[in-house]
């Protein structure tokens, strides 16, 4: 990858705290980055989105982290870093084996897990990008899909993470609605009305830095039934 700090990461923790606590520290890494709790959450994600790396606890309720990991290298490339309390020789090649790239045992610092994960992604190749707009045109101003920045002319826009995180997700697919239980599963977010409420707000305040008059929206659109949607020029 020319760009690992553009790489989209998924975390994999049944741990709130964990998972939290690294989605925090990666985010600030420059990273973009989802979470599920456990093995269905990360299957879920995994059927809409496409991803960098998976970093993935091994124990977990249910199906655990070298089981998914063993079902996953049916289908799916997508390096995984297992992290697990177990750190002998045997857990270790059960990992590998399943399919792993790289395990890391716990307790870890979070410096080394970056130095990792920026480890698997230098020897990952690099692919030709998606033919996709390169910029998104939004009356007076314009989104950058390959940087994800929202410039006002020369003139950058400050997102939030959350902002530039819906920001990706909308540009991935314009003209095409997005549904809010979705965009809570992509955010990383738990279930529930209260997330999906979280999300209108973000909406709200993602067009104010869009919208001429975000009271009525012209490309952050609310699709009746259906959820958001960002419709460029």
């Amino acid at each position: 990858m020319s760009d690992m700090t553009e790489a989209h990461l998924l975390i994999v923790d049944d741990d709130e705290r964990i998972r939290r606590l690294l989605q925090k520290y990666l985010i600030r890494q420059g990273f973009w980055v989802s979470a599920a709790r456990d093995a269905t959450h990360a299957r879920r994600l995994l059927e809409g989105l496409d991803f960098d790396l998976i970093v993935m606890d091994v124990m977990m309720p249910g199906e655990d982290g070298i089981g998914l990991t063993r079902s996953l290298r049916e289908t799916l490339t997508t390096p995984i870093l297992l992290l697990t309390a177990k750190g002998d020789t045997e857990d270790r090649i059960k990992g590998l084996e399943a399919g792993a790239d790289d395990y890391l045992a716990k307790p870890f610092e979070p410096k080394e897990l970056l130095l990792r994960i920026n480890a698997i992604l230098r020897r990952m190749p690099v692919v030709a990008d998606e033919v996709m707009p390169k910029v998104l045109n939004l009356g007076d101003k314009h989104y950058d899909t390959e940087r994800g920045e929202l410039w006002f002319g020369e003139e950058l826009v400050r997102l939030t993470a959350t902002e530039a995180q819906l920001m990706r997700i909308f540009s991935a697919t314009p003209g095409d609605a997005v549904s809010r239980t979705s965009l809570v599963e992509q955010l990383g977010r738990d279930q529930g009305q209260a997330q999906e409420r979280a999300v209108d707000v973000q909406i709200t305040r993602l067009r104010r830095k869009l919208e001429t008059d975000p009271k009525q929206p012209r490309y952050l659109q609310t699709v009746r039934g259906a959820g958001y949607m960002l419709a460029p020029d």
